[in-house]
């Protein structure tokens, strides 16, 4: 029994060396976090409340961009454009939701023919973003974030 006894201190007394306990400081644990952390992606992106179908991230970012376009178009094509030469080209619009929902536009692209061709095409996109139905903003990690897209419309007039 003696034996028995001190076999299971010196086991006891050796196996505590190999629990080693490290101390993190949450320092340590929020630096580990943000170098781990996608800072470019979102959890969801920013939507209307056509697109609470899509199931997946990517069909909601598709469906935004797709409901974004068609609102651009139907309210453009309402329009009277004059123009004195043919244009086929695309414009590139910046744009950013903030994580209030509300979309502004940093920026849009055109090529000089265009601007020559149609000069108030700027004003008549912001007329028609400004009334815009109702847009949810992007999530991270159960957060609203604002998020910028870059949205490529396709400007053809004969």
């Amino acid at each position: 029994m003696k034996g028995k006894f001190l076999i299971f201190l010196i086991l006891f007394f050796s196996s505590c060396d190999t629990i080693v306990k490290k101390k993190v400081s949450s320092d340590a644990i929020l630096q580990e976090e943000l170098e781990a952390f996608n800072w470019n992606d979102v959890d969801v992106y920013p939507s209307f409340s056509s697109c609470d179908e899509a199931l997946s991230k990517e069909d909601k970012k598709i469906c935004f961009q797709n409901v974004l376009t068609d609102y651009i178009f139907k309210n453009l094509s309402k329009e009277t454009l004059v123009v004195t030469k043919a244009i086929n080209d695309t414009l590139l619009i910046n744009f950013e939701v903030s994580k209030d929902g509300k979309l502004s536009i940093l920026d849009i692209s055109s090529n000089d023919l265009v601007r020559e061709e149609i000069p108030q095409l700027d004003s008549l996109i912001y007329k028609t973003l400004d009334s815009l139905p109702i847009i949810y903003p992007a999530t991270k990690r159960g957060q609203q974030v604002k998020t910028q897209f870059k949205l490529p419309i396709v400007i053809k007039v004969d």
